[in-house]
């Protein structure tokens, strides 16, 4: 089930008591690349650099306020995730590597959890949802009139979230998702109308790289998603490129997957309100350092 409007601001009044709303802002130059108006909501400028701490706040408080007392908790995480839930091993978290993809990791999360009678955070849950949620009331009430917004799609809160708060406003704004090519099985089971299992091969892309679409994340997007743009990466490394060129904003892979999904839509959203949600920053030194290098090797 969405959250409701009441929901969604019940939950907002928890993040607000650990972190401030975040920015959006209508970057010039990006206007010029897409041809429209464009404006990005800047998660990456949470304290953990990611949209998913609104959900981890707002889901923690419901486990504590239910009065479940668990020996411990436990969840799977590509990186954003694990850090909602604590802050990996820079506060004392046992961190496992597992798998070769989030599939293979969170199967391994369900089984440790049995073992040590662990509570299973989830990555798709409604409380997540409606925390998550708060980032797209800030979004579509502080910029009106937006004719669309694309939204990356990991495990699927953020887009579900965005959802909720465009029917909760009675707003007309489509919503867009963007998967990676190489992880593509939201597309493919959106096309579907199914959960349809697709292998993982982005190297870029991690905050989207799911094999396993969530059933009841799918059903609201096939209820409220207009349509999936598929980016590349190549496609997401140039807009890492562009965001940091045009804005200095660093984005991962998953957070410029709005602006590339955009940029290959750009002949279709000209003269339109466009917005684009920067999901996170969160970017190994080395890995960035090579992307925005790439630019440097094409323009010699």
């Amino acid at each position: 089930m969405q959250p409701t409007l009441a929901g969604i601001e019940a939950a907002a009044a928890i993040v607000y008591a650990a972190q401030p709303p975040t920015p959006q802002i209508c970057w010039p130059l990006l206007c010029t690349h897409v041809g429209a108006e464009v404006w990005v909501k800047h998660e990456n400028h949470t304290a953990i650099g990611a949209f998913k701490l609104r959900g981890g706040l707002v889901y923690f408080h419901h486990l504590l306020n239910s009065g479940a007392r668990p020996a411990g908790v436990i969840s799977a995480t590509r990186g954003n995730h694990g850090q909602s839930v604590a802050a990996m091993r820079a506060l004392g978290v046992e961190l496992i590597e597992h798998g070769g993809d989030f599939q293979a990791a969170r199967e391994h999360a369900a089984a440790l959890a049995a073992q040590r009678g662990l509570h299973m955070v989830p990555s798709f849950h409604a409380h997540l949802v409606a925390g998550v949620a708060t980032s797209s009331l800030e979004f579509l009430r502080a910029v009106p009139g937006l004719d669309v917004v694309y939204v990356p799609i990991g495990m699927g809160s953020g887009i579900c979230g965005m959802v909720a708060v465009r029917d909760a406003l009675g707003l007309a704004t489509r919503v867009v998702g963007v998967v990676s090519s190489g992880a593509p099985a939201y597309a493919l089971s959106f096309a579907a109308s199914r959960p349809v299992e697709h292998a993982v091969t982005t190297l870029l892309a991690d905050g989207m790289a799911v094999r396993m679409p969530d059933p009841a994340a799918l059903d609201i997007m096939l209820n409220g998603v207009e349509r999936m743009v598929e980016v590349t990466d190549e496609e997401v490394a140039a807009a890492m490129r562009m965001l940091f060129e045009d804005t200095h904003n660093v984005a991962e892979g998953a957070g410029a997957a709005a602006l590339a999904a955009a940029v290959k839509d750009k002949e279709q959203l000209r003269g339109q309100r466009v917005g684009l949600v920067l999901s996170g920053g969160n970017i190994d030194r080395d890995k960035y350092a090579g992307i925005l290098a790439e630019a440097t090797r094409r323009n010699a």
